[in-house]
């Protein structure tokens, strides 16, 4: 939906900066004959100021907006707005900018507008029709809901919002046949199910909502919404254990959920639990999270920001919603804004830990790492046995070549690992044999890989790391050569792991295969300076000169590591002499494992 309306901004755009470029005087004519210097028009009229005032907010707008920077996009289209007031296209823009950035009370005083204009705007009715639900006013929540149905997506949500209105209303039973009565695609019941015995539920019909919950639970145990609803139903109406069960059975597809371990605490002490949503304003926002959070998972940001926004404006500290959200910013690369969601998870939710670390490997991505490790020391404190906040916390110590901290960071998850996980386990040991070959403490590192290779055998980044570590010592030479061979076979299209093999051979005095495999590995990672240093090293040895000096410039023109830059600059000044040869181990695979993912 975004998408539709931000491609026609281009067009828009210059015919704004043609405009903007006749408001300044003589910008297109020259003084000829023809045309005289008109004196009166050396500066700016109001018209023309409020033409450039216009255009320069309207071309902000558009950038901030291309940037998904939905906070300043709609700072900008509504000043534009001001400028220029009856120009639909802003309206249009100021409001879905609006929306986006979750400032509905704004977008609902701009959708209003929209509507005198247009009254079906579907979008502008949606978000009417949630404030109308947020502010008790159901029957016009109705009216305007029932009026933003367009396709399947739009068709569920409108249902579904149409009848927690009646539930608010108190209609419950107009709530659940109308629900009932939607039609559709065959996702449609697991949610129809889920939202009709959440409103049965709340309003006293315990019998019928539980047969709701279990048809939605029968056809998928998995969705976390249902267990949790379902669970909830049994441990009030049937008995802890039943609940338990429920609770058991989602743990073993997705382990150590936090809400789930939160569940299984309570029903195992017996406790009956509250249902999933307390309000008609809690279970609208419950669908608007529930669709919304789908949306983001199958590539529908821009409507799925939409829904999430809306759920966020009915309940603000739905912990599932701001991490959807927080989600759905990281997945378009603005962890900036996902910051900000993160920080208003609540402290009170058993969600705040899963929104601590993602929190602190944003900060990090946003080069405020010190704040990252504090914020992840801080979690690892609370609870010395969490291994993802030791794994995230090791990761980003690794990232930032703090080799000594991450050795000893995996070393505190290595001691606390369960047992049973070979797989997992392996790349434990593989990251702590990166810090510690790089912190110059081999013999810990070679035994680390080994054990990596013992849990998880063949996988490529050990082959290649232990392989090339071997060589590059002059050690293992056939088996280390095997190693990246194998390697290479299974990531053959990874220009790191290419680059060993290539560097591999040139190691061992074999240049015409260094050559071959370097090139390929340029091939696949052109601008990486590494690699393209390596490759002129090799055509340097097989006499290709002149190509060599070549790729020794490309390397220094891609910001190689400083330590590397002087060593190439003395290559392209003077040739490979044995006081700037490139003794390096692995450094092209070596620089994407120290990195953040592994």
């Amino acid at each position: 939906m975004f998408s539709n309306r931000f491609n026609r901004w281009t067009v828009a755009a210059i015919a704004l900066m043609g405009t903007a470029l006749v408001a300044v005087p003589g910008a297109g004519l020259a003084q000829t004959p023809d045309h005289p210097e008109n004196t009166a028009a050396q500066f700016p009229t109001r018209n023309d100021l409020k033409s450039l005032t216009t255009s320069g907010s309207y071309l902000a707008a558009r950038h901030a907006s291309v940037e998904r920077d939905a906070a300043s996009a709609a700072a900008f289209y509504r000043s534009a707005l001001r400028t220029d007031p009856k120009n639909n296209e802003l309206l249009d823009r100021a409001f879905i900018s609006s929306v986006a950035d979750g400032d509905i009370d704004e977008a609902v005083k701009l959708a209003e507008r929209i509507l005198t204009i247009d009254k079906s705007n579907r979008v502008a009715r949606l978000v009417v029709g949630v404030h109308d639900l947020k502010v008790k006013k159901y029957s016009t929540a109705q009216s305007n809901i029932n009026q933003s149905i367009r396709g399947p997506i739009t068709d569920l949500v409108a249902t579904l919002l149409s009848g927690w209105a009646a539930y608010g209303a108190g209609d419950a039973k107009g709530a659940v046949a109308s629900i009932d009565k939607l039609a559709g695609p065959e996702w449609y019941p697991l949610f129809k199910d889920l939202h009709t015995g959440m409103i049965l539920e709340l309003a006293g019909k315990e019998k019928d909502a539980g047969t709701r919950f279990e048809r939605a639970y029968k056809l998928d145990d998995s969705m976390l919404r249902v267990a949790e609803a379902y669970a909830r139903w049994l441990s009030r109406n049937k008995d802890a254990a039943a609940a338990t069960a429920v609770y058991e059975n989602f743990d073993k597809k997705l382990a150590r959920h936090p809400l789930i371990q939160e569940g299984l605490r309570e029903t195992r002490a017996g406790k009956k639990m509250p249902p999933l949503v307390d309000s008609a304003q809690a279970g609208a926002a419950e669908a608007l999270y529930g669709i919304g959070a789908t949306l983001t998972r199958r590539g529908g940001e821009d409507l799925a920001l939409v829904y999430l926004q809306l759920s966020l404006y009915l309940q603000p500290s739905h912990p599932l919603a701001l991490l959807s959200l927080a989600d759905l910013y990281e997945s378009v690369k603005r962890p900036q804004m996902a910051i900000k969601v993160y920080e208003r998870v609540p402290s009170s939710s058993p969600l705040k830990r899963n929104a601590q670390i993602q929190l602190a490997v944003d900060l990090d991505s946003a080069d405020r790492t010190d704040e990252s490790i504090k914020i992840l020391k801080g979690v690892v404190s609370d609870d010395p046995k969490d291994i993802e906040a030791i794994m995230a916390l090791g990761n980003i110590e690794r990232g930032r070549k703090k080799f000594g901290d991450c050795g000893a960071t995996y070393s505190q998850g290595i001691d606390v690992l369960p047992a049973g996980n070979d797989k997992a386990n392996s790349v434990w040991y593989y990251y702590r044999g990166i810090c510690e070959e790089r912190s110059k403490q081999w013999s810990k590192a070679e035994a680390d890989m080994k054990k990596a290779l013992e849990l998880q055998p063949d996988q490529p980044h050990v082959l290649n790391y232990l392989g090339y570590s071997w060589i590059d010592q002059g050690i293992n030479l056939d088996e280390g050569m095997k190693m990246i061979k194998r390697a290479v076979e299974q990531r053959p299209d990874d220009g790191y792991i290419v680059d060993s093999l290539g560097w591999a051979y040139y190691r061992i005095g074999n240049y015409e295969e260094a050559v071959k495999n370097l090139e390929r590995a340029i091939d696949l990672k052109p601008e990486d300076p590494t690699i393209n240093d390596h490759l002129g090293d090799a055509y340097w040895r097989v006499g290709r000169t002149l190509e060599a000096k070549f790729q020794w410039s490309h390397a220094r023109d891609l910001k190689p590591e400083p330590d590397d830059l002087p060593k190439i600059e003395a290559k392209i000044a003077n040739g490979l002499t044995e006081d700037n040869s490139n003794s390096s181990a692995a450094q092209a695979e070596k620089k994407k494992d120290d990195g953040k993912g592994g």
